[in-house]
């Protein structure tokens, strides 16, 4: 695969992004995930609920998860993410339920790929997502700290560029189910990982991710992929003595065993073990190479952005993942 910054890479990922060349590649990925895992997909089918606050990670592809949310009380729910519709569609056929709007965190395929489809199964469904993302069959464009209500299901809206220049997360307030709240994150936060900067410097992503960590501890991350062995593999050889993160691999290392999803995590644990969360830490800082045995110094936000490019470099050559 070309690596970001060549030529090569960058005209198929113009191609991927902004023709319908990309959708045909989409399809081809969605071929190879039910070769490889058949129609069970990557993960067990498991819902948590708070409340009468429910939300089912729906594995898809390879390696994605969407999210249906539903407000169990008032019977409104809403599709976070669907890039395969027949893997949503079996899933609402399953429990029966007729979603009342579709939450798009930013336009890549593998998020946004269901959007069509799904409109014709469900022809007046609004679809929400980023004004600056140009998702396909968007009818709701939104803006930073917008907000969107279905029952008790409150969303507001961050923008956080950085993986897309127009990305989004959704952030559910918990209040209405006396819950924590939730945030969403597509591609900008994973345990234990970020997204890859396809449209913007690491200074920007950076931004971003401070938004996030900003966040109360005991928010609830839900990421659009499921990556958590291989980002805690990364972490541990970049930060080895860190005791938070070798507990939580060695949780993930038997929740995948028997296919369960390792979602969700919180913004408090991301900041114990999430190297792209930690770019002002003296252990992670030492293991990139940027700082001797000397005194250590509070670094600077450009030091900062440039150990956040130097972990995503270092993580795309350990595992090379989008």
């Amino acid at each position: 695969m070309a690596k970001d910054g060549s030529c090569l890479f960058r005209l198929g990922y113009t191609l991927y992004t902004r023709t319908r060349l990309g959708y045909y590649y989409h399809l081809k990925d969605i071929k190879k995930a039910r070769e490889k895992l058949g129609d069970n997909g990557h993960s067990e089918l498991t819902h948590f609920d708070f409340g009468n606050l429910r939300i089912l990670p729906i594995p898809m592809l390879l390696d994605n998860y969407a999210y249906l949310v539903s407000d169990i009380k008032n019977k409104k729910s809403v599709l976070i993410d669907p890039g395969h519709a027949e893997a949503a569609q079996k899933v609402l056929t399953m429990r029966n339920i007729h979603p009342d709007a579709i939450l798009i965190t930013h336009k890549h395929w593998d998020h946004s790929g269901g959007n069509r489809e799904l409109r014709q199964l469900f022809p007046n469904i609004p679809i929400y997502g980023g004004s600056l993302d140009n998702i396909p069959d968007c009818t709701h464009l939104l803006i930073d700290q917008d907000e969107i209500e279905f029952g008790d299901l409150k969303f507001q809206v961050l923008f956080t560029p950085g993986h897309t220049v127009g990305h989004i997360v959704y952030l559910l307030h918990g209040n209405p189910f006396k819950a924590e709240d939730s945030l969403f994150s597509g591609d900008c936060l994973f345990l234990a990982g970020c997204g890859r900067m396809f449209e913007a410097p690491s200074s920007v992503m950076l931004s971003s991710l401070e938004r996030l960590s900003k966040l109360n501890d005991k928010t609830l991350l839900w990421p659009g992929h499921e990556y958590a062995i291989e980002n805690l593999k990364f972490a541990h050889h970049l930060n080895p003595d860190n005791d938070a993160l070798q507990k939580k691999f060695d949780w993930v290392k038997i929740r995948r065993e028997s296919s369960l999803c390792t979602c969700p995590s919180t913004i408090g644990e991301e900041k114990m073990y999430n190297p792209f969360l930690r770019t002002s830490n003296e252990d992670v800082l030492r293991g990139l190479g940027m700082i001797d045995n000397g005194e250590f110094v509070e670094p600077s936000d450009e030091s900062r952005a440039r150990a956040l490019q130097l972990i995503r470099e270092q993580k795309d050559a350990f595992n090379y993942k989008l």
